[in-house]
């Protein structure tokens, strides 16, 4: 049993009704603490990463380890002597508890080497008074506190805070030692190397696209934008059936019989899960999703669709077409989902169509975005999958010669693109060039207006089935432009020289 344990029971103890209970506090470890660090000031170094003065049950030692650690940081000597003078030069010297109190913190020492330990133990009472607040909250708004909110809106407010407090209270992390950074850059690196076409992170399926960036990586944000019609979500579902069919293959060939963890998880607010389920069906089946939902099909298409429902059933993808959801809902469930079946990829359909978290109200649309993506992004941390999140671009693109997006022409563009890790924008020359097909009559005569008709379906076979995904932000890598192949009647994307019947995943 650990010497301190019995100090960081709450006041009160166990037995009390709950009416009658403290909040949990330890006026001996904070008395203790403050005594090591007025006894020797180095043994700040041991608490100053993570302790606060609020953190703190009594006011007055909040203010004295205020005192000590703006002494301290400022090189200066923090000991009774020099915080006696500067508490009596600023007329506070007995609200602190006069010089007789700073003599018996001393007295309260029991060892400089403990210091971390009492640190440890004043935290975690401050952690736990937070619990019984945020508890109080949850409590009161259950009985009608805000009675905008309704019970599902109660329970992501609750989640959200409770997600806050263990990200802003948490006292792990720190310095990494630069031979254990070493170490994880040599396996990624090692990684890299022996698979085939150096891609270290989660393939996509797209071999120019893991060229460029690797795969995709743990922990970072993807942004992957586009005008509509573009084909951003067919891209951003190929890219999540192309993971997901990668994480079955590697996990069958080392064992066969294995039950396959780490699936891929899309977050579509736009469109229902058959409706992506149809677009899937549709790609591998080679069959016009249009004909499908027309019932316009012969019964050989009719019998592949159902044969390759069939292979597919197995492949480890999950959805969830839950409209408006909230971060912190969105949370919760790759949390569940990580837990229970393994999670390697979380790919939101589209970023504008998310909510921020239930009780927080933003003051305008680019503070919501900033929540937003800030969210994506400590998930995307917390859980150690990327997280790729479409986003639309603003009209401005519409109003150029030359359509291809930049960075400017994302929707609050500032905080997307702080950040996220890559900016990707899918774009089709082709869909802009029919557009523009030449129409007899703004010609002045019949020569003319041949040439140019003769220059736009030239131009037209130069851009038919071909995409641009243009690379325009990576932080560890390289920027630049990556040629696709798309089929329009099946929303597919491919790599740029497959013909139609050929395998992406071969």
């Amino acid at each position: 049993m650990n010497a301190f344990d019995n100090l960081a029971e709450p006041a009160g103890g166990g037995m009390l009704g709950l009416s009658q209970r403290l909040p949990p506090s330890n006026i001996e470890a904070e008395q203790a603490l403050l005594g090591a660090l007025l006894a020797n000031n180095k043994a700040y170094e041991r608490v100053s990463e993570f302790l606060a003065d609020e953190h703190f049950a009594d006011p007055v030692h909040g203010r004295i380890y205020r005192a000590i650690q703006r002494r301290i940081e400022a090189g200066q000597l923090a000991d009774v002597v020099t915080l006696r003078a500067e508490f009596e030069h600023s007329g506070v010297l007995d609200e602190v508890g006069g010089p007789a109190y700073l003599t018996q913190l001393l007295t309260a020492m029991v060892g400089i080497i403990n210091a971390g330990e009492y640190g440890r133990v004043v935290f975690d009472c401050f952690l736990r008074r937070q619990l019984v607040d945020l508890g109080e909250v949850v409590v009161n708004r259950a009985f009608g506190a805000e009675p905008e909110l309704d019970g599902k809106a109660q329970l992501e407010a609750a989640e959200q805070a409770l997600f806050n407090l263990a990200t802003d209270g948490s006292s792990d992390g720190g310095m990494v030692s630069f031979e254990k950074a070493l170490t994880a850059a040599v396996e990624l690196a090692e990684r890299a190397f022996s698979t085939p076409g150096g891609v270290s992170g989660l393939p996509t399926g797209l071999r120019d696209v893991d060229s460029k960036l690797g795969g995709l990586h743990p922990s970072d944000l993807l942004i992957l934008a586009g005008r509509p019609a573009m084909g951003k979500t067919a891209l951003a579902v190929k890219i999540g059936f192309g993971a997901a069919r990668a994480v079955q293959r590697e996990a069958l060939e080392k064992d066969p019989n294995a039950v396959v963890r780490g699936g891929v998880a899309i977050f579509s607010l736009e469109m229902s899960a058959d409706q992506l389920a149809t677009r899937i069906l549709s790609e591998q089946s080679r069959v016009s999703g249009d004909r499908i939902r027309r019932g316009d099909i012969a019964q050989r298409d009719f019998d592949k669709f159902v044969e390759v429902s069939r292979e597919l059933s197995s492949i480890p993808l999950f959805i969830d077409d839950t409209p408006a959801i909230t971060i912190s809902a969105l949370r919760t469930r790759c949390r569940r989902l990580m837990r229970t079946k393994g999670l390697s990829l979380i790919i939101v359909d589209y970023l504008q169509l998310m909510r921020p978290a239930a009780g927080t109200r933003p003051e305008n649309r680019v503070q919501e975005i900033s929540q937003i993506t800030q969210g994506l992004k400590a998930i995307a941390k917390e859980l150690s999958v990327p997280v790729i999140a479409l986003s639309q671009l603003s009209r401005q693109v519409e109003s150029r010669e030359d359509k291809r997006p930049q960075l400017a022409d994302l929707r609050e563009s500032g905080s997307i693109e702080q950040d996220a890790d890559v900016v990707m924008f899918v774009y089709r020359d082709e869909y802009y060039l029919a557009q523009r097909m030449p129409k007899e009559l703004n010609f002045d005569n019949q020569e003319k207006y041949t040439e140019a008709l003769d220059k736009w379906q030239k131009d037209m076979e130069g851009a038919h089935n071909k995409a641009e995904l243009i690379v325009a932000k990576q932080r560890h890598g390289p920027t630049g432009t990556i040629r696709l192949f798309f089929e329009g009647e099946f929303t597919r994307f491919g790599d740029l020289e497959q013909t139609h019947d050929q395998d992406d995943y071969a």
